[in-house]
């Protein structure tokens, strides 16, 4: 499936940072790259593009959950059960992040280690998304 060859300190680095900015280094990189016409390796074509969707995919979860809590809050029965869902999910758990924030943080902080050691992080089914169309 993909290369065995190490990938250079540099690409490791960039894929790490993609993580830990939320695919916006890869993106810096990205345009570097139209710039300078040079070539970008599966490596960090994979871990860019993973990074990106990863974000693309958290905003847009973020978004359409907070919109339908807006809807059910309209609700006069259900507006407390949205409320007490919002709030679930939104408290502070560990050093002030909620639930998922520290699930979306771990998930990069994994995603990011895995990548400076050189290796693929797999998330199920956005790994399977950029294995076909990188």
């Amino acid at each position: 499936m993909y290369h065995h060859e190490k990938p250079y300190m540099i690409e490791r680095i960039v894929a790490g940072l993609s993580y830990l900015t939320m695919g916006f280094a890869g993106f810096i990189w990205l345009i570097i790259g139209l710039i300078r016409r040079s070539n970008i390796t599966k490596f960090l074509q994979y871990h860019i593009f993973q990074s990106i969707f990863i974000s693309i995919g958290y905003v847009l979860l973020c978004l359409i959950f907070g919109f339908i809590l807006n809807m059910l809050s309209m609700i006069p029965i259900l507006n407390i059960v949205a409320a007490q869902i919002a709030l679930f999910f939104n408290m502070p758990l560990i050093f002030g992040y909620s639930i998922i924030q520290t699930a979306i943080y771990i998930l990069l902080f994994y995603l990011a280690i895995t990548s400076f050691m050189g290796l693929y992080g797999r998330v199920p089914f956005i790994s399977d998304i950029i294995d076909r169309n990188v």
